[in-house]
Order: C-alpha cells, then structure tokens, then sequence
C-alpha cells in the first residue's frame, strides 16, 4: 500500500496527517518538536510518528522506503527548512512531493526545486487537500458527518447508460447519488430510482467514509 509523509506538524500537517489516516491510509507523520510527535501518538491522530530533523537527508533515508510515494512538506513558516527537506524528497525519489509556503515567492522557489505543487492552505483546507491528492478524480468535497462525506465527481464509464436500480450502489457500497448535474448546468437535479446515467454527467454521492478506497477504485 502506498503510504503518505507528512512533514511538519503544525495546525496544517496535523490537519492533513489525521484526515489521511481516517481515510485508512499509512501514514508517516515527522517533526522536529518531540512533545508534537508525542501528541499525535498519545492522541491517536496517526499510528506512525518519528522526532527527526527532516533536512538532513541522511536522517530521512533512514526512516522512509519505496512504500512512501507521496510527502507533504508542511513547514511554512521557515523556508529554508522547507527546501532542504525537498531537496532531499527529490533526492530520494519520492514520486510526489506537495509543500506548503506562505508566500507565492516562496512557492516559486519550490517549484523551481521540484515540488510537485505548492500550496497555500488555512487550517480547514488541510482536509481538503489531502482529499484531493487521493482522489484526483474529485471536483468537491465536503464533511456529512463524522461517518459520511459527500463526493462530487464525473460519472465513470462503469455507470454510463444504467440507471440507479441498476447500480445499487446503496446496497453494495453504503453509497448514494443524492444528485446529478448535466453538461454545462449549474444546478444538480434529485435522481429517481430509473434515471440513467449520461456521459459527462457529474454526480454528487454520499458514501461512509470507510468504503473510500472502493470509491476510489470506481472513479479511477
């Protein structure tokens, strides 16, 4: 299983550590502050944390392996920090490596080094970003409860010409189209039971939380 970095355990990283790891995905969760790494293991916020200095590259490729293919840099507020520790992703050919910066200055540098993406988050953004990087394929997401999330993505080609009855996915995956929203619409409709689904028909579901890796694999 591939398994996610997160680097810097501010409000952000803790942020984007704790919604990766609800998601059921590893985690690896790194600082430098041993009370923080201390935290989010007592706190049960992920199972996986390490006190290390991240930008020295010989530490880190002590601890990380090909299971990781994805970091986040979360350490925004010294971007000194945040080059070397990408410098050193790079170096050990983590596939993906998405940093956080405060300034676009401060993005432009990371980009030129070979971060993947930058980005420029407040706290609540943080679950909507690792969202993102896992499900590529999603163009919305939001909070239901704490056991559902409701998911807003183009209809795969799986669906195409079958209509709810069909699909069933309520009883397959706990999941439900609550709308759909044609081509060059604004507005989502509420589908009946024998509205078939059309190409290029984005559809807005609810699913529980822990069958995300199944939607995972109906979308990609």
């Amino acid at each position: 299983m591939s398994g996610y970095l997160v680097i810097g355990l501010g409000r952000f990283g803790k942020s984007v550590a704790r919604t990766l790891y609800n998601y059921n995905k590893r985690v690896l969760a790194i600082d430098i502050n041993e009370d923080i790494v201390q935290q989010m293991t007592d706190g049960g916020i992920v199972n996986e944390a390490v006190i290390l200095d991240a930008s020295n590259e010989h530490d880190l490729k002590r601890i990380i392996n090909d299971d990781f293919d994805t970091a986040f840099v979360c350490i925004g507020e010294n971007i000194q920090a945040s080059i070397l520790v990408t410098l050193a992703l790079k170096e050990l050919k983590v596939e993906t490596v998405i940093c956080k910066a405060k300034t676009r200055m401060q993005g432009k540098v990371l980009e030129k080094i070979g971060a993947s993406s930058v980005i420029y988050p407040e706290e609540d953004m943080g679950e909507k970003i690792a969202v993102k990087v896992m499900l590529p394929n999603i163009t919305e997401h939001f909070k239901f409860s704490e056991e559902y999330g409701g998911f807003e993505f183009k209809a795969p080609e799986k669906f195409i010409g079958k209509n709810l009855i069909e699909l069933d996915l309520r009883n397959k995956y706990e999941m439900n189209i609550i709308g759909i929203k044609k081509e060059n619409e604004d507005s989502n409709f509420i589908p009946k039971p024998v509205t078939i689904i059309e190409k290029n028909d984005t559809l807005l579901v609810i699913i529980n939380y822990n069958k995300i890796s199944v939607l995972d694999k109906l979308i990609n």
